[in-house]
């Protein structure tokens, strides 16, 4: 044994294991296999099936688990149901004493958790001990919290029911608490699937739930492989499927959920980019990025993998970082002096190998420090690849492993534009000195989260989530609990929306006049209208529109896949919209209001020649309308975001940002005021719009343009391609340079939007063929319109020396 001088000399780690009989005794205890946990109670699956479960680190069996099929689902379904009514009803206080119950017993059982997903994920004891359990314990605490406030904080909204949730191997039990905790906290019940390399401390946190006294059925928690969660997404009982895990799974369930009504968000992947300038601290930057991609062997799906760094400073970073790496312990992760631990499965490591060699292939340096690796075991070492270009494999491509790319940049337009060359866009984290180079570069990131000289910082208190095809939707804080709630008007809606058959026929109309009191009519044809102009067609052609009692008023254009093209690049030259201040807007949108009703007896003559002939009924539908741009130019400059109250000595700023370029396809009711209510928050929230109208009354919507054109309106804020909507909306969703799609049409279109829109994984929302009341203030306006314009960018400022 060596002696204290001589550890003193030499600075090395001694072995600190964690002790784990106490685990080891619970797992005996089971040696009969696990069952699934339903109606409060564990059953073992009706066929029999089981898996194994394994100790990444030593290749130890732990235990065996039931793999569960459609009889357990349809059981965890059918219980989750009968609990739903009788939790929901409960008083939010009550619900609240439910959740600081479960918080406190996980607070109690820290270290039997901690020591349980170490050996279950091979993830190293100190982070499972001082981060994972500490924030799963926060999360039942916080939302606690918000199920005593939930009826005042959230007026007028309920819980959406029977929600099913997947969850991920990497943050096993982390990643439960940010599905369950919401979920109850808003009256929900549950349907949870554990991964099938992870199961355990779901498991554990299931006897948890009858040590609380949670009621049978509020939880239920059924483990399986990927055959379950397809059953999960696929049951006609789920009410709200919450996924965490790859994009190329999360466009499955897309397109599984598609028209089926199911509230749905997404956390997929990414592939996040550490900023370095040159004025920052080195030093603190080293010790960030060991914490940005080989904290948990960069197994995190924000993790910061894309290294890029001012040029004038790489070479030294480089040196420092291989430095560091040199440092790192690699081994058994129960060992309190262990940095990295165990991939979590052999698949997962035989790909971070394939995709570490596709990159040496493809040009890039490969260096892994000279310490000590484990032969025994799923281990890999922490690696630096440099020389690598921004379009390399190793670049684009998710590694999930705790392999850094690095990359470097000369001036902050190029670093911006570097870190925003991916399609996904989870997370971010700049290091500067200078707090303006870092919030103006932090500003125009495409991340759902960005840390400044800091990274993976979490916090219940602040949501989590992602743009671009990371995936739609946000866990925690305020944002996270509008997941798991719908507008209490929506969820009564039964009513079909009125459609009008439209003929698209572009042979001329009999019927169409062509003299006026014996002299030839000028014709005015209404165009397309695409960057601030009036615009032919891209086919040349012309559909005829009806009026109520079938005489034929005019002729609108019939949009094509071009026009689509043509008016979402109209929309992309318009970002200076994006830009402008909520004041100035506002200013607009008032503008606009006011020309509207300035022609109101122009567009009641309009409208009632194509609804109903009602002369009262249209001029009221115009005064909506001009109330309507009022109520949103009102909110453009007061629909703001937050500092979340999260860490002690960190401003946490929850900023609302514009989508960007916006589809919209307007209903057939309504024709100006469901216009109008669709527009209007879009782009006071500073979004650009491509908008389809009515097809039963484009000439309202064309009518409009000239609206917008003496109202001060930046060409391509506004683009209107009039045609047939269903045919149109495909192209649309389609599109992968359209973030956000509103479809309120036809059931069928609504399915055919979401199965379509998995492409970029826009966020869509549709109205499933349902009526909306758009003269009625709690259906046709408000918040709800607001929070789907933005999308929540989280920063993350640590202030003081």
């Amino acid at each position: 044994m060596p002696q204290v001088k001589e550890i003193f000399r030499t600075m090395d780690y001694g072995p600190a294991p964690e002790a784990n009989q106490d685990v080891i005794a619970w797992l005996a205890a089971k040696k009969d296999g696990f069952g699934h946990f339903i109606g409060g109670e564990f059953v073992p699956s009706k066929d029999g099936a089981a898996f194994d479960v394994f100790n990444p680190a030593t290749g130890a069996k732990l235990a065996q688990v039931a793999q569960g099929g459609k009889a357990e689902i349809d059981a965890a379904v059918e219980s989750a149901r009968k609990a739903f009514g009788p939790w929901s009803a409960l008083p939010g206080d009550t619900r609240a004493r439910y959740l600081y119950a479960l918080a406190r017993l996980l607070q109690k059982r820290e270290r039997f958790f901690s020591v349980l997903e170490t050996m279950d994920n091979g993830k190293p004891i100190r982070e499972s001990r001082d981060i994972d359990i500490p924030l799963v314990v926060r999360h039942y605490y916080h939302h606690a919290g918000w199920a005593e406030l939930i009826e005042s904080e959230f007026p007028n909204h309920k819980p959406v029911g029977v929600c099913g949730q997947i969850i991920p191997w990497n943050f096993p039990l982390l990643m439960l608490a940010w599905k369950v905790a919401p979920a109850l906290a808003a009256g929900n019940t549950v349907v949870l699937k554990p991964a099938e390399f992870t199961p355990l401390t779901a498991l554990a946190f299931a006897e948890l739930c009858r040590e609380a006294g949670l009621p049978a059925g509020v939880v239920n928690i059924v483990t399986g492989d990927g055959r379950t969660g397809a059953l999960i997404t696929e049951h006609p009982g789920i009410d709200k499927v919450a996924f965490t895990g790859s994009t190329e799974v999360g466009r499955i369930i897309r397109k599984a959920t598609a028209g089926s009504g199911k509230k749905l968000s997404l956390e997929l992947g990414g592939k996040s980019p550490f900023i370095v300038f040159d004025d920052a601290d080195l030093d603190s930057a080293v010790e960030g990025i060991v914490d940005a991609i080989w904290f948990n062997q960069g197994q995190v799906c924000c993790a910061g993998s894309r290294l890029l760094v001012h040029e004038a400073v790489a070479e030294r970073m480089h040196a420092k970082l291989k430095a560091r790496l040199e440092t790192l312990r690699v081994g058994d992760p129960l060992d309190k002096a262990t940095d990295m631990g165990a991939i979590v499965d052999a698949v997962q490591l035989d790909r971070i190998r394939s995709l570490v060699e596709q990159g040496r292939t493809e040009g890039a340096a490969c260096w892994q420090p000279s310490i000590a690796v484990p032969e025994k075991g799923l281990f890999f070492p922490p690696t630096l690849m440099t020389n690598v270009a921004p379009a390399a494999t190793i670049a684009q491509e998710e590694i999930f492993g705790p392999v850094l790319v690095s990359m470097t940049f000369r001036t902050p337009d190029e670093a911006v534009q570097l870190a925003n060359n991916s399609r996904y866009g989870l997370a971010a984290s700049i290091w500067s000195e200078s707090i303006n180079v870092a919030l103006d570069c932090a500003a125009r990131l495409k991340a759902g989260v960005v840390w400044v000289n800091s990274t993976n910082l979490f916090d219940a208190a602040a949501g989590f989530g992602g743009y671009r095809e990371s995936g739609f939707g946000r866990e925690g804080g305020r944002e996270g609990l509008y997941e798991y709630l719908a507008p209490a008007w929506e969820k009564k809606a039964e009513e079909p929306a009125p459609a009008r058959k439209v003929d698209f026929s572009v042979t001329p109309a009999a019927e169409t006049p062509a003299v006026v009191s014996g002299v030839p009519r000028f014709d005015r044809t209404a165009k397309l209208y695409i960057g601030g102009k009036q615009t032919r067609p891209d086919g040349g052609y012309s559909y005829t529109l009806y009026a109520a009692n079938g005489a034929a008023v005019g002729q609108a254009g019939l949009g094509n896949r071009k026009d689509i093209r043509n008016a979402v690049e109209a929309a992309g030259k318009a970002t200076s919209w994006s830009g402008v201040a909520g004041h100035n807007r506002a200013q607009v949108l008032y503008y606009v209001a006011e020309n509207l009703e300035a022609r109101t007896d122009e567009f009641t003559h309009r409208i009632a020649s194509l609804v109903d002939g009602n002369e009262d009924a249209a001029r009221e539908e115009v005064a909506a309308s001009v109330r309507r741009l009022a109520f949103y130019a009102a909110h453009a400059d007061k629909y703001d975001g937050q500092v979340h109250s999260t860490r002690s000595r960190h401003v946490t700023l929850a900023m609302n940002e514009p989508w960007g370029t916006m589809a919209i396809c307007c209903p057939d009711e309504a024709p100006l005021l469901a216009f109008v209510s669709l527009v209007a928050p879009a782009i006071a929230m500073g979004n650009r719009v491509v908008v389809v109208p009515s097809p039963a009354h484009a000439l309202v919507a064309t009518d409009f343009y000239q609206v917008l054109d003496t109202s001060d309106v930046p060409g391509g804020v506004v683009n209107i391609v009039t045609g047939d909507r269903e045919s149109l909306a495909k192209t649309i969703a389609d599109h992968d340079d359209i973030s956000a799609f509103w479809y309120f049409g036809t059931a069928e279109g609504s399915k055919e939007v979401e199965q379509r829109s998995t492409g970029n994984l826009k966020a869509t929302w549709v109205n499933y063929g349902r009526a909306v009341r758009w003269a009625d203030a709690q259906q046709g306006q408000g918040r709800e319109f607001l929070r789907r314009a933005t999308q929540v960018k989280n920063i993350w400022v640590p202030y003081g020396e």
